[in-house]
């Protein structure tokens, strides 16, 4: 059967299911064998809180959402193209994020008036015609598979739960990509479980074939390949970069990389990746709670290890205590913060910029530290090896920012080798005779860094106030004020570190756009859609947070409206308008989603339109 071929620049696929219909699983390898194929991607897993929500509820939709395409993908997608939908539930949870015309392709088995009565649904949509503006394509998934493995000894469920794979065929077909990398995926994984194996090979096939002879599907998608810089890539989401990023820096610092932290959502998968690489020296400690975790890694900071801790906000809320000490003793740490929506346990699988305030207050005395937040997937690799270098030169702990979408999505990933990477720059006590454990570098203001068991170097350490140069214990009003005064001069000097803000656009006038965080991609992607057609605009994006960019005074002057997206009430924009007393335009967006280009361009045309 001659089918026709449809150019595409990018396209947003949806895999979307129950909890257990495998639909990360799938998209995941959707988006590995995008990438390995050429195309950018950038993804969204999506899911619920609980483990194991009930069957068919609208609550209970798992999906994965994958943006792919022959430039760079710098959101999640804004409207979805083509919607795998293995349920009643999954249809009707994401039909408004549908553009008119996408296709749906529907695991018919899954609209049965169960699951119709659990989604809301009054008649079955695959036949009442409310579909009218999409393509459908409905398809008894289990009747196919029942024929496609009747010769195996495979439970009913077992059956079942090749539907996924059965999607991802279709995908295949329909998105013109080769099914090899699955299968030596299945093979991996299911090698010595021959009847699974050979289960989700079929299914995978039976997709592929049933798109490809089906006069339904009238046409598939060819996706030129992005041109990206030469070199290795891989696919990798922020939780396996941020991992890399510190065991890179502990290679390049030559020193051991130790890990104290205590599992909890988003974070734990750094925990995870670490946990892989003992052979490079890499330590890590699952701590039976988070203070224990930070305070193990303050233990190890103290005898000289590159030391980090990783958490998200509930987790961040208890390691604050132990963040003073870290302060107090001025010890070399990263702790990295994947920030989820709130408050309490909040929606602990869904992203938000929900950190920022507290990262920058949310310790009691004066206790500042240096704040870098990542702005995309591969980011999380550099923000956590600035990061380490920050805290190594300074002696000071710093915190990096992360958030869920950017630590669990995926995007491809140049492979810097280690000659590619900047040196790191740190100081060791080198002179007993001369040794004062609160001693200070002119330019850091960072005390020397003692091992212990460094004959000569024996000194104090602990929350106790120290008194100037001797480190003794002291509660002298004016020393606790010089050394409170100290320790804010050195976070203010890492300034000297902080490249620049750049301008995008125009270098002064009307409306300027701030981002941080995970807002970079839709904010970019609808910067260069608006000036692409002739408006005047200008975005500056913010990688460090405190200090700022020492210019960053400067570049607001030069503008009349200031315009801040968040992922939170505006804690950028306090910051902002309490640091240099401008008033801020604040766009906010708690729906445990991240923006899209569609949303911040809305807000833009108003303002723009002066409406």
């Amino acid at each position: 059967m001659e089918k026709r071929i449809e150019i595409a620049d990018d396209l947003t696929i949806r895999f979307a299911g129950d909890s257990g219909d495998g639909m990360q699983i799938t998209g995941t390898l959707f988006s590995n064998n995008a990438g390995i194929i050429g195309t950018d991607v950038n993804t969204f897993p999506d899911y619920p809180s609980e483990i194991r929500p009930p069957v068919g509820t609208l609550y209970g939709v798992s999906a994965y959402q994958v943006h792919f395409g022959s430039k760079k993908m710098n959101t999640m997608g804004d409207k979805i193209d083509v919607l795998f939908a293995m349920n009643a539930a999954s249809l009707k949870v994401n039909i408004p994020n549908l553009r008119d015309g996408a296709i749906i392709v529907a695991n018919a088995d899954g609209f049965g008036q169960k699951n119709l009565t659990l989604a809301k649904y009054e008649s079955n949509p695959l036949e009442d015609g409310s579909l009218s503006k999409y393509t459908v394509h409905g398809i008894s998934v289990s009747d196919i598979m029942r024929e496609a493995v009747k010769d195996l000894s495979l439970t009913v469920n077992q059956v079942e739960r090749t539907k996924n794979f059965f999607a991802l065929g279709v995908a295949y077909w329909l998105f013109n990509q080769p099914m090899d990398y699955s299968i030596k995926w299945l093979s991996k994984k299911f090698g010595k479980k021959i009847e699974i194996y050979e289960s989700n090979v079929r299914a995978l096939n039976a997709g592929y074939e049933y798109a490809k002879n089906s006069p339904e599907f009238t046409f598939h998608y060819s996706i030129p390949n992005a041109q990206p810089e030469p070199g290795y890539y891989r696919n990798i989401t922020g939780n396996e970069a941020a991992a890399l990023g510190l065991v890179a820096a502990a290679k390049k610092a030559n020193m051991p990389l130790y890990l104290g932290s205590y599992p909890i959502t988003p974070a734990t998968e750094i925990l995870h990746h670490l946990s892989g690489y003992k052979q490079y020296g890499v330590k890590i400690l699952q701590a039976e709670d988070e203070i224990a975790g930070i305070a193990s890694a303050i233990g190890a900071s103290f005898a000289g290890n590159l030391a980090c801790t990783t958490t998200s906000g509930p987790g961040l809320s208890l390691k604050v205590e132990s963040m003073g000490l870290a302060v107090m003793m001025e010890l070399p740490l990263v702790i990295v913060d994947v920030q989820r929506a709130g408050p309490s346990t909040g929606m602990p699988t869904k992203p938000e910029q929900s950190d920022l305030l507290m990262a920058m207050y949310g310790r009691h005395g004066e206790s500042p530290l240096p704040i870098i937040a990542a702005k995309s997937a591969n980011d999380c690799f550099y923000a956590c090896y600035e990061a380490s270098q920050i805290a190594l030169k300074y002696m000071t702990p710093v915190i990096v920012l992360t958030d869920g979408y950017l630590a669990q999505g995926t995007e491809p990933w140049r492979v810097p080798s280690m000659d590619e990477l900047p040196e790191f720059e740190f100081k060791y006590a080198d002179n007993p005779e001369t040794f004062q454990p609160y001693s200070r570098d002119e330019n850091t203001l960072a005390r020397p860094w003692a091992i212990p068991g460094m004959k000569g170097f024996e000194h104090q350490i602990g929350g106790l106030e120290k008194e100037n140069i001797t480190g003794l214990v002291t509660q002298e009003p004016y020393n606790h004020q010089l050394m409170c005064e100290l320790r804010a001069d050195k976070v203010a000097k890492v300034v000297n570190e902080v490249p620049d803000a750049i301008i995008e656009g125009e270098q002064s006038g009307d409306l300027l756009i701030i981002g941080w965080g995970s807002s970079y991609g839709a904010i970019k992607n609808t910067y260069d859609k608006l000036v692409a057609n002739g408006e005047k605009l200008s975005f500056v994006h913010l990688r460090w947070l405190n200090p700022f960019p020492a210019n960053l005074g400067e570049i607001l002057s030069k503008f009349k409206r200031i315009f801040i997206p968040e992922m939170n009430f505006g804690q950028l924009a306090t910051l902002i308008k309490s640091n240099y007393l401008r008033d801020v335009l604040s766009y906010s967006k708690l729906h445990g989603k991240p923006f899209t280009a569609i949303e911040i361009e809305t807000e833009l045309v108003k303002l723009l339109n002066r409406e």
